[in-house]
């Protein structure tokens, strides 16, 4: 079950990645960009929330400040 917990905040953190460097539709709808950020980062508030405590310091950390790239390689180096 907690494994299922990290693999699901990792694919969102991706995801947000995926979002993020979506410049076609930044370019064509800002708007759209911004609600699409928006939710996948709600997502990822509430997976991390859902998350067996107490997590490792460091993670803990990036998760805190939305430090999500670093959230992810964590994730990834340990999967």
């Amino acid at each position: 079950m907690a494994d299922e917990a990290f693999q699901s905040l990792a694919a969102a953190l991706r995801e947000r990645i995926a979002v993020i460097a979506d410049r076609e539709l930044y370019a064509r709808d800002p708007a759209a960009h911004l609600e699409k950020l928006k939710s996948v980062s709600e997502k990822i508030t509430s997976l991390a929330a859902a998350l067996p405590q107490p997590l490792a310091g460091d993670f803990a950390h990036y998760l805190h400040r939305a430090s999500y790239a670093k959230a992810l390689a964590w994730l990834e180096a340990r999967a």
